[in-house]
């Protein structure tokens, strides 16, 4: 299995006078086999402590912060003696009473010693009894897989090389067979687990057994972190998100959790689902200029689960209505493709993602992107409907932005607006980021 992030970890480790790095995500998005693969392609040698599973070590920073002492303890532990090469690789770190205030001494005393961390966003987040180490860490985000990395562990490097290219009339020919990768994407989804097991063994059946599996865990994790109070709330907002967003005004409405819900009943549920890493938030703009942060309307916004595949399983959808393109799929399809798009956007660094709609009207735009110095309109269709009455509306009010259609159409280039294949997104934002 291919990661982009391990670009950025060659990156880091390039950098000039680099901090440890901590590696961020959700529960089970492959933060273990990232940092390991890194340590066997970039390194000669590498020591691993899983703090979870390492009674020993996890009380190693309880005494103090002393490196020497501390690597001695890694060597004791490992069998390994850690040097300048070595690579330090910390698993869990959360689970480390004070490990995360160890990155700082790690910093500041031993800076040349390559240190990364990882641990589940849940789990640094609600970690309150360390002091964090701000501004002496770099940090890497890392989500489920977009859809060129399902490609590349589907063994199907050609077809990530070939949208790569952009060669729109032979991608064109191979239209079929992308859309069928792309409807398994919509099943599957880029929880590594489940894709390494639908790779090795084509079971339908034990993808959703695995989702449901994920699901169940993250569902223990709410009673097991989350304030005993809030775990309810915490329950209602994630389940209710599959129906949220299957509605034709997708802003997130309170009402439909229960009669009479009211914000302030929910924000708390909200964020802690957000620091989980398990929903994104995406809040409305009213106007698209520069910068957005400044037109933006936080009593408005969209909630989206991190993956595809979960919302899938979570909404109980048969894998034939998803393979197939059966038609009782069609009126929650707007649903699973604007989450599918969302889904690649979070893999864009630097990329600030808002949606807009109009005050007094029914105008909307799915998404409405900063990046660095630029603006990006954004409309997504399920099908080929080529209807784009908003997009095209926005752009001529916003001069001389230029819109960006996603739809199963072929791509397509006029004055005012580009449609790009919903198989192509990920090829396409990749431009975006250069």
């Amino acid at each position: 299995m291919k990661r982009q992030a391990i670009e950025e970890l060659y990156v880091w480790k390039q950098r000039k006078g680099h901090k440890p790095l901590i590696i961020r995500g959700a529960r089970q998005v492959g933060k273990t086999w990232l940092m390991k693969e890194f340590a066997k392609q970039a390194y000669n040698q590498y020591v691993y402590v899983n703090f979870e599973d390492n009674e020993v070590m996890k009380d190693v920073f309880q005494q103090d912060f002393d490196v020497d002492r501390i690597l001695l303890a890694l060597q004791l532990i490992t069998g390994i003696q850690v040097n300048e090469e070595t690579l330090i690789l910390f698993d869990e770190i959360q689970a480390a009473p004070r490990g995360l205030t160890a990155l700082k001494y790690f910093r500041e005393k031993a800076p040349q010693y390559d240190v990364i961390a990882a641990g589940s966003l849940l789990g640094i987040s609600i970690h309150k009894e360390d002091s964090f180490p701000v501004g002496k860490v770099d940090f890497l985000d890392l989500y489920p897989l977009s859809f060129s990395e399902f490609l590349e562990a589907m063994d199907q490097k050609t077809y990530v090389e070939l949208l790569e290219k952009k060669d729109w009339k032979l991608i064109s020919i191979f239209r079929p067979k992308l859309i069928d990768f792309l409807r398994l994407y919509y099943f599957i989804g880029g929880m590594p687990e489940v894709v390494h097991s639908f790779v090795e063994n084509k079971d339908f059946a034990e993808v959703r057994r695995l989702q449901l599996s994920i699901l169940d865990s993250y569902d223990r994790d709410f009673s097991k972190h989350a304030p005993v109070s809030e775990v309810p709330r915490i329950r209602m907002v994630w389940r209710s998100i599959p129906a949220q967003l299957s509605k034709e005004n997708k802003k997130y409405i309170y009402g439909l959790l229960k009669e009479g819900a009211r914000a302030r009943e929910f924000e708390m549920a909200i964020e802690w689902l957000m620091e989980a890493g398990l929903i994104y938030k995406v809040n409305r703009v009213k106007k698209g200029a520069f910068p957005l942060s400044a037109y933006e309307d936080f009593s408005a916004f969209k909630l989206f689960m991190f993956d595809i595949g979960l919302m899938g399983a979570m909404s109980n959808l048969p894998q034939q209505v998803l393979l197939d393109g059966n038609a009782l799929f069609t009126d929650y399809k707007g649903a699973m493709t604007e989450l599918y798009v969302m889904q690649q956007l979070k893999n864009i660094s630097r990329l600030s993602i808002y949606y807009w709609s109009a005050e007094n009207s029914s105008g909307e735009l799915d998404f409405l992107l900063q990046h660095d110095t630029r603006i990006i309109p954004i409309e997504v269709k399920a099908e080929e409907n080529l209807l784009s009455k908003s997009l095209r509306s926005f752009v001529e009010k916003n001069k001389p932005l230029h819109g960006v259609r996603f739809s199963m159409s072929d791509f397509r280039e006029q004055d005012w607006m580009v449609n790009v294949p919903l198989y192509a997104v990920s090829a396409y934002l990749e431009t975006v980021n250069c």
